[in-house]
């Protein structure tokens, strides 16, 4: 939003100053100013930020497709785009770059200073009219690689980010600003020689190896350049330090880089001299002054001066003296008057961990009134004896600190706890109806109906380890899943990978310490092959009786990775409305989820991509991350006709009618065919 204030600026944006105000009055509007135009700008969600013509509906699809993997998007009002300009929207997630492409009027795209996550695929760079491209300040990472000619583009920046390397840079002909510093390219992009058109290039700080001037554009060429903190070889001589600047080579080379004799750059530039000091010149009777009558005359004005200041600071110290004073009074006056209300409070903390009453679930109080003797029942080991009153230890009284987020789960609160023997176990409150047991059910119907939901076992099922009943609270114990959900791996790890740094200092992924991803195809093809063999099994029947078990709520935070990636089914056994073919629906938008990267299925967006795969054009949605980890080789082919059968193993899922779906072993059937599984996977 562009706001405009005539007393200040001109139709250039010069800042003018029409009338003979007063300078504070001035410098007041100037700030009011700049003020609003910040408040502006920053609620901003005009026109602007989509901006284009008439026409063009199809844009609007094209714009909503491309984000629906991004949140805190909101699709501006738009027809044909020409720009997308959405900096600093606080936008997180991966964006569909392939279909982001097919806006064959997109001039300028301004997504900088974001969050954005994943890499930017080759055939991206197809938009015919790209001209501006800013990604700057975000988490995009890999190889940024151009496949496909853009002699438009005039300008790229991609700078603050985590790309790995630049290929095909040849093929951006017309480009005269490129900006790729801050990333990790440890290489100078091959055909950066051939960019004669560059007038602007910055590759500083990515430890960048490469030959200067040799591999570098035409330096006549270029008004501005910088090459800091690299590992560069070569002679740089003393025109080029002139001509950009001693800033521009600052830790720009090893030992190899070699500076000319007539170079400056091998030592910082001096720092300027102080201005020299003249004579008094104001003219008048001081010019004739004897020189002990101007000392006599400066020593009095600074004399002045100081008791000036010191009056000055004297009435500012008496006035924060008198601030803290009212200050400490208000604090001793609310503190005696609370005192008594923390007392009270006191008495009411229940000794489990010394938290507040509302800190504290209904089972610790439970076990606190007489229950903590309950016995745990552990399946695998009978033999170990534990009680509620362990458990609450082990949970901290079941405090907030051992307490898991909640990640979409049916039941209450879930804490994390390590039993005798290492045992790393999530102990589940149970809140509702449970495998058919209610809140009043007695406790021997309670431990029936677990021990039958025990039964479920699968590798791709998360086991039920053990419960506990203590009067009317149940806890169930499952397996702590230390890699998470299939949610964190598809969106909030960059690029599905845990192990990458984080250049904040935060290593929010150090959590798995191996190298595997769920970025390359046979995981991701694995993955959902799990998940159809777990479901399957479910809908066989409860323990044997030929009653199938319906999840109802089949999303990704509910599917959890073991260490080998192995997806297993949790929250199951709620009572649910959904019938097996509704589970098999979920698992269908599931698997367009999973093979597109894109989250916030609904049915509206599961009808876009159903018309899509129809018009066999489901290579378009693919996740670009999958699409560039098969790096263009032989069996690209092979893993692009597999992805597209994926995709319509999802289109038959999502049938809207209930009777045309296939059952979820015929699901089992069709993924196994399209690509074969080692010998070692699972079965049903």
């Amino acid at each position: 939003m562009l706001v405009s204030f005539s007393p200040l600026f001109d139709a250039s944006g010069s800042l003018t100053l029409a009338s003979p105000m007063p300078l504070h009055s001035h410098l007041l509007l100037l700030l009011l100013a700049l003020s609003t135009s910040v408040v502006a700008g920053s609620v901003s969600s005009s026109p602007s930020a989509c901006a284009g013509g008439g026409g063009g509906g199809g844009d609007a699809a094209i714009v909503a497709a491309a984000f629906r993997g991004v949140r805190n998007f909101h699709l501006p009002p738009c027809g044909a785009v020409r720009e997308l300009r959405l900096p600093s929207r606080n936008l997180t997630g991966a964006v569909a770059w392939a279909a982001l492409a097919n806006l064959s009027g997109l001039a300028v795209l301004d997504l900088s200073g974001n969050a954005l996550q994943g890499a930017i695929p080759g055939g991206f760079w197809r938009a015919p009219s790209l001209r501006h491209v800013d990604v700057s300040g975000n988490q995009l990472g890999g190889a940024l690689r151009v496949v496909e000619a853009s002699p438009r583009l005039e300008s790229l920046n991609v700078s603050g980010n985590r790309f790995t390397g630049v290929a095909g840079a040849e093929a951006l002909a017309g480009l005269r600003v490129l900006d790729v510093s801050a990333n990790r390219i440890r290489a100078v992009p091959q055909g950066l020689r051939r960019l004669a058109r560059v007038s602007r290039l910055d590759l500083s700080r990515n430890a960048m190896q490469g030959r200067f001037p040799g591999d570098l554009p035409p330096l006549a060429g270029l008004r501005f350049l910088n090459v800091s903190y690299n590992n560069f070889s070569g002679v740089v001589d003393g025109g080029a330090v002139k001509k950009f600047g001693h800033s521009a080579f600052v830790h720009s080379g090893n030992t190899s880089l070699v500076f000319s004799e007539n170079s400056t750059a091998r030592r910082p530039p001096p720092p300027p001299s102080p201005p020299p000091s003249h004579p008094h010149r104001s003219g008048g009777k001081n010019d004739t002054a004897t020189p002990a009558r101007r000392t006599r005359t400066r020593s009095r004005r600074k004399h002045l001066s100081v008791v000036t200041v010191a009056v000055v600071c004297g009435v500012v110290s008496v006035a924060m003296l008198l601030c803290l004073v009212g200050c400490v009074a208000c604090g001793v006056l609310r503190c005696r008057k609370n005192r008594g209300k923390e007392a009270e409070e006191e008495k009411r903390k229940a000794h489990w961990g010394g938290k507040d009453e509302e800190e504290v679930v209904a089972v610790a109080a439970a076990a606190a009134k007489g229950g903590s003797a309950a016995p745990v029942v552990l399946f695998e080991r009978p033999l170990m004896e534990l009680t509620l009153a362990d458990l609450a230890e082990a949970t901290s009284g079941f405090g907030r600190e051992s307490q898991l987020a909640e990640r979409g789960g049916r039941s209450g609160a879930a804490y994390r706890a390590v039993l005798p023997g290492d045992m790393h176990v999530v102990v589940r409150v149970v809140d509702g109806v449970m495998a058919g047991v209610g809140e009043d059910d007695d406790p021997a119907t309670a431990a029936t109906a677990f021990r039958d939901l025990a039964r479920l076992r699968h590798p791709n099922i998360l086991p039920l380890l053990g419960y506990c009943i203590a009067g009317k609270e149940k806890l169930l114990l499952y397996e702590y899943m230390e890699k998470g959900d299939l949610h964190r791996w598809l969106h909030e790890l960059p690029a599905g990978r845990p192990d990458m740094e984080d250049d904040t200092g935060g290593d929010i992924w150090e959590v798995a310490e191996d190298k595997r991803s769920i970025s390359d195809w046979p995981t991701r093809h694995r993955i959902a092959l799990g998940i159809a063999r777990g479901l399957a099994f479910l809908h066989q029947g409860w323990a044997g009786s030929g009653r199938p078990v319906v999840h109802g709520h089949l999303v990704p935070t509910n599917i959890l990775l073991g260490e080998d990636l192995e997806p297993r089914i949790s929250d199951f056994g709620h009572p649910s409305d959904t019938t097996p073919e509704g589970d098999v629906y979920s698992f269908g938008a599931l698997v367009l989820e999973l093979i597109t990267g894109q989250a916030g299925w609904d049915e509206a967006s599961v009808s876009w991509a159903r018309g899509i795969i129809r018009d066999q054009k489901g290579l378009d949605i693919v996740d670009p991350r999958v699409r560039d980890e098969a790096g263009g080789g032989p069996e690209t082919s092979t893993v692009e006709r597999e992805m597209v059968e994926c995709l319509r193993v999802g289109y038959l899922c999502t049938a809207q009618s209930p009777e045309k779906r296939p059952t979820m072993q015929q699901v089992v059937g069709v993924l196994k065919d399209i690509r074969v599984a080692p010998a070692s996977s699972s079965s049903t």
